[in-house]
């Protein structure tokens, strides 16, 4: 790495990690790289440097026209400048080493990268600036392309980047790097990075892959599978998976055919990806594993966040490292300081894609088909097309929003657009069919992985809070949380674990089919079997999919907040929740008031769903025990009766969950009158109550919360609620045992959040935008006696 002055970020790290990390499992192909002396020597020979800075400092940045002539003129002048005689000579020798001590797994085929002197250090990101060329071959070719690379140092969005960075064009150089090709054309290939791009939580590896060379993937003109990774378990040995998402992969990137590419001048082509490996993972799961085992090694090395290439090569099956260089982004974000953008309305979605980013924006939709029509998009306005170019930059720094058809999270635009601090939802698959020229639309990406374009301009703010002056509290805060797509990005919010963490959530989002309907699909009309194969593609069978779609919502969870505890709630559907998912409407009972009806604990212990509640336990047990995340605990809602307690204790136990085994704890919803009753026997089969004050308030209260008529009556601070939520809190502490609350009530409510730290709950989960909010109401309030009726 003392080598960047002269070969740039990306080819000394090459470097290093051939001298420093093969012996620890990391393979990169062999090459050599021409210096930042030998870019300065090209230049000054026959003074086209001149000529060159002569016409930069003349350019108006801003003026897009201007800045596209005289980036082709200044391009053509360095492809037409010959190479200087000792120049070419020294290529000429490194090539012929190089290929005459290539390998056959390799290959004689080279890849001929940029690699700029002040690229991919931690200030600045001149990440897909420069070109690359693939496949080359033969001596006379890979000197034109380093003539290509060299010229692409003034590519459009390379001028322009330095510019607004304030970089002088004096002070960059530019190194090629000639290295060896991986037959990733016949394997799959991606980026990695060592911390979550989208949250900056750094205890997981975030991998997509692709079939084909990695261009597609880092151009983002393919969707590709992501994977993230817990590094803590894989350090362990574990199974650490804690996240798979299919991505559509229709193309991919192959070498020409010799007669091909004689025609199209191209060494490389685009062909389909065939629909039966669109439909299965690019990579395995031992393959994700030893890559992010790769990546560890590589961030400790470099002791810092790092964003890396691989490739696998499809003929031998290994994994090679194309490039390391600093992940450019999360290390410059402001450490300390939670900023978090928050829709305060929703309105119709026309689109969805893969978020960049956390933050919202809203403006008029500008389509824009090709670069020819980049003119159309004005300050504030949201840019659509099928996918963004690198070359497109000047004009990106100006949408409001980002939105694409194609690509995925780790491609170049995401890259730049995260620099840019512009949100983006790339790869929605039909974001130019779905959205009109000249509407008005807001994008979001404060809502997990999935960014959502809603209809209209919608109101927002930005809430920021300094995480060094959280006040302390007699009691913890934790969080109710669902979606374990934002789980990495919550965890920064002040917690203390998560109080609630809904297992219906994932069921509904990321399975969307009833579980019996996948223990059955033989009798299913064929249709639904269809739609039942498409979202279950990529796994085993179909109780595979439910089970390790279980596993990895779960594991997402848990990794997010370890060691901090996250209490699971087990499935809590009524019947006619379970009926609306697919499949679900043959399995279920019609009840006329399901809210009192088929759910919780006598579901579980029912015959008739026993082999769906075994899926549970399986995927819980596997995430503890497995996976090592052991903060992982239980707990059952909608126990009525003492026997029904025991009942549901027996059945954990036969599947493998023994409270007190390996830590672990279940504690039982508090939430019908007979729970606080009987509070001290309950307990007797509970490690604790969780309070579910939205159903203790509706059965005490004698009325259904989501009748609208009688809407002014529900108030979890009613006297007669109070009374049974003081009688569960003071038979827990008489016991010694846990008691927290999960409601809906202390988030809205901030006083009864006050009232109960008075009442001595150990803990109060709240909804993850109403934490610093209460957090600071109750820190100023201490003191403050409140009114108990």
């Amino acid at each position: 790495m003392d080598d960047v002055p002269k070969v740039g970020g990306k080819n000394a790290s090459l470097g290093e990690m051939i001298s420093n990390l093969s012996s620890a499992g990391i393979t990169v192909p062999d090459g050599f790289a021409t210096t930042a002396d030998a870019f300065k020597l090209f230049l000054a020979h026959e003074e086209l440097d001149q000529k060159i800075y002569q016409l930069l400092d003349s350019l108006d940045i801003e003026n897009i026209s201007e800045l596209k002539s005289i980036g082709e003129r200044i391009r053509r002048m360095v492809v037409e400048h010959p190479l200087p005689v000792e120049l070419e000579t020294d290529i000429r020798a490194a090539y012929n080493t190089l290929i005459g001590q290539s390998p056959k797994s390799v290959g004689c085929s080279v890849a001929v990268r940029s690699s700029a002197t002040a690229e991919d250090l931690p200030e600045a990101s001149f990440a897909g600036q420069q070109e690359t060329f693939l496949n080359v071959s033969g001596i006379e070719n890979v000197l034109r392309c380093v003539r290509e690379v060299f010229a692409s140092l003034f590519n459009d969005r390379a001028i322009s980047y330095r510019e607004h960075q304030g970089f002088d064009h004096n002070d960059v150089a530019l190194s090629a790097g000639i290295q060896q090709m991986v037959r990733s054309d016949r394997g799959s290939s991606g980026v990695m990075f060592t911390i979550d791009t989208e949250s900056g939580f750094e205890g997981a590896i975030f991998i997509t892959s692709s079939f084909g060379l990695g261009e597609c993937v880092v151009q983002g003109s393919v969707n590709p599978d992501e994977f993230y990774v817990f590094k803590p378990a894989l350090e362990q040995g574990r199974p650490a998976i804690v996240r798979r998402t299919r991505g559509s992969k229709q193309i991919r990137m192959v070498y020409a055919d010799k007669s091909r590419a004689s025609q199209n001048h191209s060494p490389v082509e685009i062909v389909s990806v065939d629909q039966t490996d669109q439909m299965r993972f690019s990579i395995s799961d031992e393959d994700v594993a030893a890559l992010a085992k790769m990546a560890i090694t590589i961030e400790k090395h470099y002791q810092r966040p790092m964003d890396i290439e691989w490739g696998k090569d499809g003929e031998t099956g290994e994994l090679f490292i194309l490039q390391a260089r600093p992940e450019t982004v999360e290390s410059r974000n402001e450490k300390g300081v939670l900023e978090r953008f928050q829709l305060k309305e929703k309105s119709h979605i026309l689109v969805q894609g893969r978020s960049i980013g956390q933050r919202i924006g809203s403006g008029q939709v500008k389509l824009v088909k090709s670069i020819e029509q980049l003119d159309k998009v004005q300050p504030g306005d949201v840019l659509v097309t099928d996918m963004t170019d690198p070359d497109w930059e000047p004009v990106m720094k100006k949408a409001a929003a980002i939105i694409t058809n194609r690509g995925g999270r780790t491609c170049h635009a995401a890259i730049i657009a995260r620099e840019l601090g512009v949100p983006a939802i790339v790869g929605c698959g039909d974001a130019t069919q779905s959205l009109t020229d000249g509407i008005e639309v807001t994008a979001s990406c404060a809502e997990g992985d999935t960014g959502n374009v809603y209809e209209g301009i919608l109101d927002y703010q930005l809430v920021k809070t300094n995480l060094e002056e959280m006040p302390e509290l007699p009691f913890k805060i934790a969080m109710n949380v669902g979606n374990p797509e934002r789980a990495f990005a919550l965890s920064k919010i002040p917690n203390a674990g998560v109080g609630l963490a809904r297992l219906e959530f994932i069921i509904n989002n990321t399975i969307g089919v009833h579980p019996k309907a996948l223990m059955q699909m033989e009798t299913l009309p064929a249709s639904t079997q269809e739609t039942i194969e498409a979202r279950m593609a990529g796994y085993k069978d179909p109780i595979s999919f439910y089970r390790e779609k279980l596993v990895e919502g779960i594991g997402s969870l848990g990794a997010a907040f370890y060691p901090k505890p996250v209490i699971v709630r087990l499935s809590d559907f009524k019947s006619n929740e379970y009926a609306n998912l697919i499949g679900g409407e043959q399995f279920e009972p019609n009840e006329e008031n399901p809210m009192l009806g088929f759910r919780g604990a006598s579901r579980y212990i029912s015959e008739s769903f026993q082999p769906c509640f075994e899926l549970e336990c399986a995927a819980l047990k596997y995430v503890r025990d497995e996976m090592g995340l052991t903060n992982i605990q239980i707990m059952v809602p909608f126990v009525r009766t003492l026997d029904e307690a025991r009942q549901v204790i027996d059945l954990l136990g036969k599947n493998g969950l023994i409270r007190g085994e390996n830590g672990l704890k279940v504690v039982m919803m508090c939430e019908t009158p007979s729970n606080a009753v009987l509070a001290d026997k309950f307990l007797e089969y509970f490690d604790g109550f969780s309070i579910g004050s939205n159903d203790l308030t509706q059965f005490t209260l004698g009325l259904d919360r989501d009748s609208a008529i009688i809407a002014h009556l529900f108030d979890e601070r009613d006297s007669a609620v109070k009374a049974m939520i003081s009688m569960a809190i003071q038979a827990c502490r008489k016991a010694g045992k846990y008691v927290g609350i999960c409601g809906q009530g202390p988030s809205d409510n901030p006083d009864f959040a006050f009232w109960l730290m008075e009442q001595g709950i150990e803990s109060v989960s709240l909804n993850p935008d109403s934490v610093v909010e209460t957090w600071v109401f109750l820190s100023e309030n201490r003191k403050q006696i409140l009114p108990t009726s």
